[in-house]
């Protein structure tokens, strides 16, 4: 009875157990299928996805066909005369019109025979540089800023007195000669000075009182007068700056004083330069908690304030260009500089980097880095000798504290500025509005660290202010050229573009990103509206540097 009632019972069971394992079985192939198609998919995506990344960012080999080295300008040519001449030609044709394609320190040879496009493309997919939006077609607003008549004002003629340093004359020269008693076999009876010798790489130039005979950085210097340091229509800024960004370096040592890492160079016509090199990635922003200058100091920030200056019509920072290096042949072998030597080192990443000494940011930790000998830097002119044209430094009366619990005077007493104007040197000449021009400059370009400024001796109190390391009155040419840039057809983000894309680094990349040029815009409208606060509340905010201009003679609406 029970094996047949169990036999019963197990027939249709039976059954369905052996369904249930089929289906159990089939669904497990299905999944087991799915699961290996999926396996493939992926993987196929990352072949595809590391194929990409390999392409798009290579990293070029240590060896030497991928070595950058920055050659003269004139290398076809041996002379330094056809080389001085070429330079000229070049920086001529871009003052008449012909547009300047930048160039990143001639041209850069190998083993293998790259062409100079591939290694700029090479450096530009290393830098990582997103993309920029392209700047407004049509006319070209800077130049029509600079034809406007706010730029193009009248100015009295300079008087002897009003240079920085001018040529001696023969009678000047032959008294120096007998007081010093030197022995001058290799001057002429006209005053010629002449080189020596080509030791150490330097050229035998012979120097007259022809102003041809003259290099750029020479003309720049007896180019400074009493109230700018360079005329912006001078044809010698073209070639000054083209010169800095083309000449052969000879020799590179770490500049003494300073809180950051700088380097003076030299070039084979006698000529220096300041050097700071890239620590930031262009469209690096600080972190708005750092304290005052607690961040690196940016070699881009260094060429965009040069433009800056020059687009507010100051003229008052000395023309600084973008370049780009071989930090191995540039720097470390020509540096004779112990200190920096010692400090260069190779990184696991095989890139040449450095890092110097000095108060901030100079450690292992915080180097410079070439990629992996590719480094770029922006370069100064420097001004003349301190031998020559001594220099004062003045403490900025509204410098800050630098201490994170006290607050500077300026901060806490709403009569302050009426003390410094009763203050010398402020209570009389143009010192003060001077000193505003400054403080425009620096929130537009947003420098919180201006505690010092400098003027030159030799002009006592009735001078500019030199604008170096980057009150309740402004000048009404400063306050209408403000507003002109806060235009549309003259936007100061629009030809701060355009003067920047003369400069050689924007063959690799644009200087400033989108973000910094937008805060111009933003940080100009703020000058605007601090400036019409004032004028609502007092009469004495704008001093009238244009009495015999009408606002019709300044494309002013009355």
């Amino acid at each position: 009875m029970k094996r047949r009632g169990a036999g019963e019972r197990g027939g249709p069971e039976g059954k369905e157990i052996m369904v249930r394992l089929n289906l159990r079985q089939s669904t497990r192939s299905i999944y087991l299928g799915l699961a290996c198609v999926s396996l493939t998919l992926h993987l196929l995506l990352a072949l595809f996805c590391l194929s990409v990344l390999q392409s798009a960012c290579v990293l070029p080999t240590s060896s030497s066909s991928s070595v950058p080295r920055i050659d003269p300008v004139s290398h076809a040519a041996s002379s330094s005369s056809s080389s001085s001449a070429a330079s000229n030609k070049q920086a001529n044709s871009r003052q008449h019109g012909d547009r300047h394609k930048p160039s990143v320190g001639g041209t850069f040879e190998n083993e293998g025979n790259d062409s100079f496009s591939e290694d700029l493309e090479r450096a530009r997919k290393l830098i990582g540089v997103g993309k920029v939006s392209p700047a407004e077609r049509g006319r070209a607003k800077l130049q029509e800023l600079f034809k406007h008549p706010l730029y193009n004002l009248p100015r009295p003629k300079l008087q002897e007195d009003d240079w920085l340093l001018r040529l001696k004359t023969d009678a000047e020269a032959e008294d120096i000669e007998k007081e010093e008693k030197a022995n001058r076999d290799s001057a002429t009876s006209d005053s010629d000075w002449q080189s020596g010798s080509e030791e150490e790489g330097y050229d035998k130039v012979t120097w007259t009182r022809d102003e041809e005979t003259h290099p750029p950085w020479l003309r720049f210097h007896l180019g400074i007068s009493r109230w700018e340091l360079y005329d912006r229509k001078d044809l010698n800024l073209a070639q000054l700056t083209h010169y800095l960004a083309t000449q052969r370096i000879l020799g590179a040592v770490q500049k003494k004083g300073g809180t950051q890492l700088k380097l003076l160079v030299s070039f084979p016509n006698y000529g220096q330069a300041l050097l700071k090199p890239m620590r930031q990635s262009r469209d690096a922003e600080t972190d708005v908690n750092l304290f005052y200058f607690s961040d690196f100091e940016r070699h881009n920030a260094e060429i965009a304030a040069f433009h800056l200056d020059r687009v507010l019509g100051f003229n008052r920072i000395p023309p600084v260009v973008g370049r780009l290096i071989n930090v191995t042949t540039e720097i470390r072998d020509v540096t004779t500089d112990e200190r920096l030597s010692r400090t260069f080192f190779t990184s696991p990443a095989g890139n040449v980097c450095f890092y110097g000494q000095c108060e901030y940011y100079c450690s292992a930790e915080h180097p410079v880095c070439g990629r992996p000998h590719a480094l770029e830097v922006s370069l100064a002119t420097m001004l003349p000798d301190l031998s020559l044209a001594p220099r004062r430094s003045w403490r900025s009366p509204w410098r800050r504290s630098y201490s994170r619990t006290k607050l500077a005077q300026w901060e806490k007493d709403a009569a302050y500025c009426d003390t410094v104007k009763k203050t010398p040197p402020y209570n009389r000449g143009s010192r003060l509005v001077d000193l505003i021009d400054m403080a425009v400059l620096d929130f537009l370009m947003s420098n919180m660290d201006r505690h010092h400024y400098e003027t030159f001796e030799e002009f006592g109190n009735e001078t500019f202010l030199l604008h170096l390391d980057h009150g309740r009155a402004i000048r009404r040419s400063t306050l209408l050229r403000l507003r002109l840039l806060s235009r549309p057809d003259f936007r100061l983000s629009d030809v701060m573009r355009e003067s920047l894309a003369q400069d050689p680094l924007t063959a690799v990349a644009p200087l400033l990103a989108e973000p910094h040029l937008s805060a111009l815009d933003r940080r100009l409208a703020t000058v605007l509206a601090a400036v019409q606060t004032c004028q609502d509340g007092n009469e004495d905010v704008v001093y009238n540097d244009l009495d015999e201009h009408d606002d019709q003679q300044l494309g002013e609406n009355p």
